[in-house]
């Protein structure tokens, strides 16, 4: 089992922890996004993020000029999310037991494509009904600067270096502290897979 680093209480890093499986992973966010294609979402405040996303699994996280929500169809399409592949789950649940969060189900998967100059500010998950289970997040792709900060968003972050195949894991007192992802620089680009117990 892959030796895990603790950075915050309730907050652990995985390093390596995706590597071997990343081919399935890859095939997959391929499959799902022929069917649910990465978009650029638009924040309430009507700024496009710079991020693109899309989702599988039972609902999928998005955002509008209406707010932040987990809604069961796609915007876009009008149709279900696609299915969560099994990889998926099986990944993150091994992953929430190697650090002490067992018995973790996702049934949202929010995927994110990051480009050169594209990060996501200091925020918290909180769309989600019950806080007690974790969030698992996975990276792919090139190297990115994490920022894991506190209950405030005045909180100085820390700065962890998350490369490909990387897996963070919190909850429980850490669970809504603020956190992001730094503007990825020339030439990069990841993936990453953030999965929630979100109904």
């Amino acid at each position: 089992m892959t030796p895990h680093e603790t950075f915050a209480e309730g907050a652990f890093l995985l390093r390596g922890f995706a590597t071997a499986g990343a081919g399935m992973l890859y095939a997959s966010i391929d499959r799902i996004a022929a069917q649910a294609p990465f978009r650029h979402m638009t924040v309430p405040g009507g700024h496009t993020m710079s991020v693109a996303i899309t989702n599988c699994g039972d609902v999928g996280w998005v955002s509008d000029r209406k707010g932040y929500r987990y809604d069961p169809l796609n915007p876009l399409t009008g149709l279900p999310w696609p299915q969560m592949p099994e990889c998926f789950t099986d990944l993150a649940g091994r992953a929430a037991d190697a650090t002490g969060y067992g018995h973790f189900l996702p049934d949202a998967c929010l995927m994110n494509y990051y480009t050169a100059g594209a990060g996501v500010s200091l925020h918290q998950d909180k769309n989600e009904r019950d806080f007690t289970a974790p969030i698992v997040s996975v990276s792919l792709g090139s190297s990115a600067t994490f920022l894991f900060g506190g209950m405030s968003r005045k909180d100085t972050p820390c700065r962890i270096i998350l490369d490909h195949g990387d897996v963070v894991v919190w909850g429980g007192p850490s669970r809504l502290f603020f956190h992001g992802v730094a503007k990825l620089k020339q030439g990069a680009s990841r993936h990453n897979l953030t999965f929630r117990k979100a109904l």
